[in-house]
């Protein structure tokens, strides 16, 4: 009786170990803004077609209402990593002591774009003088956008923080606001039925073209404590954008995620958000970036060389 004890303990124990040469998955925890965009969608769905799980990865999803409150979670440690950071409002954010880095370029030009009602009198980006004009959360790459349309364009409008896409319209539409922001796959039904009309696009701006408008960002703390962890996490996410722009496969499992058609997501991933947008191993245009970042007053002057090599931190 005794011995039939021992193996029943042994039973149990060996039920609750993993099988020899098995990898727990490492969570990680995730702060993505604007739910539904393809380029800010890539861990999602590498999740759900068991990419990270490959590596042994399990991933944690907040979704935000854009690059401000995301950079927030990552810097107060609620969140392992932040994706779609504004990379203006990450510059800000380093040179004050917060605790980002940035493992990654998520998005090297943009697909956003503003719009007025249908019966606005706006018409051109010139009227905008003395109007409103939405972007997400301070900090966000539309903030930066924004701020850099009124100085390119040498107008006197006045940027407003709205928060997501869908509580941007909302305002555009009931009159709080002149001018709202949307990107791909927002706003696409009512710009079609002549609802609205897009006064300005983000690729307009010297400030976005060529240049990595987005990052993703990582806590410090977490970065130097699991590096292995980040390794995987890199590979993970290279694998899923060649998986998302290799077949129609991805399309699906967008559509789905997305709430769109098929049809819809193929216009998205060809006509709005190239391959190229996407590539993370390399922040492009920091030079540039960083005198736009003083010209717009997140930065009182460039980050020095020792301070980039400190930041940024692909792994």
């Amino acid at each position: 009786m005794k011995r039939l004890g021992i193996l029943a303990a042994l039973a149990l124990v060996a039920g609750l170990v993993p099988t020899f040469g098995a990898r727990a998955e490492d969570l990680l925890k995730l702060a993505i803004g604007q739910r539904g965009k393809w380029d800010g969608a890539i861990p999602e769905l590498g999740q759900r077609a068991g990419i990270f799980k490959k590596h042994g990865l399990q991933l944690e999803i907040l979704w935000t209402a854009g690059g401000g409150e995301t950079m927030q979670a990552v810097i107060s440690g609620s969140a392992d990593i932040g994706t779609s950071a504004g990379t203006l409002g990450v510059f800000a954010a380093y040179v004050k002591g917060a605790p980002v880095r940035v493992i990654g370029a998520q998005a090297t030009g943009d697909d956003a774009f503003w719009y007025v009602r249908a019966d606005s009198p706006v018409k051109t980006i010139a009227d905008m003088a003395g109007r409103t004009m939405a972007y997400s959360t301070n900090g966000s790459s539309t903030n930066a956008n924004v701020l850099a349309i009124v100085d390119h364009f040498r107008i006197a409008a006045k940027p407003v923080a709205t928060g997501g896409a869908g509580a941007t319209f909302t305002q555009v539409m009931s009159g709080q606001i002149d001018a709202g922001w949307s990107a791909p796959p927002f706003m696409l039904a009512p710009l079609a039925k002549g609802e609205i009309r897009a006064i300005a696009r983000a690729m307009d701006l010297p400030l976005v073209k060529g240049h990595s408008i987005r990052v993703n960002i990582a806590n410090a703390d977490s970065l130097a404590k699991k590096p292995d962890v980040y390794k995987r996490f890199a590979q993970a996410y290279r694998e899923t954008i060649e998986w998302m722009y290799g077949g129609d496969e991805a399309l699906k499992v967008y559509a789905d995620f997305a709430e769109v058609t098929v049809d819809e997501a193929r216009l998205i991933r060809e006509e709005f958000d190239p391959r190229e947008m996407v590539e993370p191993d390399r922040v492009m245009g920091l030079p540039d970036l960083m005198k736009d970042a003083v010209t717009l007053k997140y930065l009182t002057a460039p980050l020095t060389e020792a301070q980039l090599a400190e930041l940024v931190r692909i792994p």
